[in-house]
């Protein structure tokens, strides 16, 4: 019996030093780390109220596009330079003769009441967008595919045939893509009065959970991640968004502790949100830019007609200056009117920085010289002297005054006239203007034929009137190319002819900011072509975690 008692002691020793061992040898090699876990919900205050969440009438709301980015899919979709990737797509083939384009579907892709996505749901979709009384925003391209023939191949094959090459065709192929058994037979006139705008089907990574209102508005909206999304499951179980009537009330929000993140940081809260020590602010540019249009047909105006001047005014303005005191910093310069960051953006075209010494060469030898009883420069009587049209939002204009004061230290008599923003686009489409500051957006395809080819001068978006035959032999050429490698030299000798002609000063790029609380890990934004594309990377985003061992080495790894 002793001896029975003393190995059974025996082996409880030898067990508690092989644990002991055990964890000693853990504790050397090995660690705890955080990793990503399933479940949370983050929560987000956006300004503005959602309308109809339907991908295709939600440009007209930034709620409704932001929501609707979550909830459905296009054929493809834009990455950060603004090239297509696959979405419900999983590839797609493009003829020799640029003419006809094949999609295949993903087999695993479904709505979300558990329908699988089919050829039907693309063809119903590109219907609504061909009918004449399509409701949507004109950025779909109603235009461009009543021009595209529809083929059903097969239940997972579409093909689209058009009637000549047009390489940024298959930008308009990133339209949200909607469910047919849900749709069929509403007439596109009355899409915008249908049910299923408030309780959307989609096949996007998120679906509708609940809606809340109060008195007839709309206060919040939660998502819930689909399970059968075709992509990996998101680490977030859910997506709230609450909404308030500015920003203001949104930052008010998050300090209050009602929401994690901040759809956008304005300017004019830059400071307040920095001051947010729990708040990260990620900062972006934005596909879009702020340019001063030239008017080079404009008779009262002949010295925008001479490249020479044009340098010398491009040559006269800081725009670091601008980006630093009127925009808080939130802007990048840039030379040229593709975006940079971009697939087609060049890098080794002429660039422009303030050269007073140089400007003033120019202007002399073009024998524009200040009079001495003034200091406006003149030639032959005729005063350098120009009136330059800006939207009378605060910022345009403080941005309109600094250029004007900046061309000054030239000589160049410059009087801005501020105007509503209806006011600066029908200016612009009449001609009727000497210079215009104005914001272009531009996501997705460079295409920059409809704002610089010369058939565009007098019915397009040729707002400046440039005519110059290489310029828009080039661009043809590239709207009808589609390998990317050849437009992509083809742009590049278009934005050196650009900087070198100047028909319009282009000015900066604006940044994008957007704010999330510290306990939301792993948030990440890149360029943006829409404010939505911030949730580019939203499947990695994560709140719960989970502790795990791991070995030193391991451990010093991105996961």
């Amino acid at each position: 019996m002793t001896r029975s008692i003393r190995w059974q002691f025996l082996l409880i020793l030898f067990g508690v030093v092989l644990l002991v061992l055990l964890l000693t040898y853990l504790a050397i090699n090995y660690t705890t780390v955080l990793r990503p876990g399933h479940g949370g919900t983050y929560v987000e205050g956006i300004a503005g109220q959602p309308y109809t969440l339907n991908p295709l009438l939600s440009g007209y709301s930034r709620p409704d596009h932001d929501i609707c980015s979550l909830l459905f899919s296009g054929l493809t979709r834009l990455d950060e330079n603004g090239k297509l990737q696959p979405d419900l797509a999983a590839d797609w083939e493009i003829g020799a003769d640029g003419l006809t384009y094949t999609f295949d579907l993903r087999s695993n892709a479904y709505w979300h009441d558990g329908t699988p996505v089919t050829a039907d749901d693309v063809i119903l979709t590109i219907r609504l967008l061909q009918d004449p009384e399509f409701p949507g925003p004109p950025e779909l391209g109603a235009d461009v595919w009543r021009m595209v023939d529809i083929e059903k191949v097969d239940d997972r094959t579409v093909q689209f045939k058009l009637e000549e090459p047009y390489a940024p065709f298959l930008d308009y192929t990133t339209v949200g893509i909607l469910p047919a058994h849900k749709i069929a037979g509403i007439p596109a006139a009355n899409l915008a009065a249908s049910s299923f705008n408030m309780a959307p089907v989609g096949s996007g990574p998120f679906q509708v959970e609940e809606i809340e209102s109060e008195e007839g508005e709309i206060t919040s909206i939660v998502l819930r991640h689909f399970p059968r999304y075709f992509r990996a499951r998101p680490y977030l179980d859910r997506i709230q968004f609450r909404f308030y009537r500015d920003y203001r009330e949104v930052l008010d929000a998050y300090e209050e502790g009602e929401v994690e993140g901040v759809a956008q940081v304005r300017q004019d809260d830059i400071s307040r949100a920095r001051e947010l020590t729990e708040l990260n602010l990620f900062s972006a540019q934005i596909a879009e830019y702020g340019v001063v249009f030239l008017n080079l047909n404009d008779p009262e105006s002949p010295f925008f007609q001479d490249q020479e001047a044009r340098q010398a005014l491009m040559l006269g303005i800081d725009r670091q200056q601008v980006i630093d005191q009127v925009l808080g910093g939130q802007g990048i310069v840039i030379d040229s009117p593709i975006v940079p960051g971009t697939w087609a953006y060049s890098d080794d075209a002429p660039s422009y920085r303030r050269d007073l010494e140089r400007a003033e060469t120019l202007l002399e030898d073009l024998r524009w010289v200040r009079a001495a009883s003034s200091d406006t420069r003149h030639k032959a009587g005729t005063p350098f002297a120009f009136t330059l049209l800006a939207s009378n939002h605060p910022r345009r204009e403080a941005v309109a005054e600094m250029l004007a004061e900046q061309w000054a230290d030239l000589g160049i008599d410059v009087t801005v006239e501020t105007v509503p923003a209806a006011r600066l686009r029908d200016a612009l489409e009449t001609r009727d203007f000497q210079a215009v500051l104005a914001h272009l957006k531009l996501p997705g395809d460079p295409d920059p034929y409809p704002l610089w080819h010369e058939t565009q001068i007098e019915e397009g978006q040729n707002y400046s009137g440039l005519s110059h035959r290489r310029i828009s032999e080039v661009i043809e050429q590239a709207r009808v190319t589609p390998n990317e490698n050849r437009r992509l030299v083809l742009y590049e000798e278009f934005q050196q002819l650009f900087a070198e002609e100047l028909p319009s000063l282009p000015l900066y790029v604006p940044i994008y900011t957007y704010g999330v609380d510290e306990r939301v890990n792993d948030v990440q934004i890149g360029p943006l072509m829409h404010p939505a594309d911030r949730f580019r990377t939203i499947l990695n985003w994560w709140i719960v975690h989970r502790r795990v061992f791991v070995s030193e080495t391991e451990a010093s790894l991105p996961y």
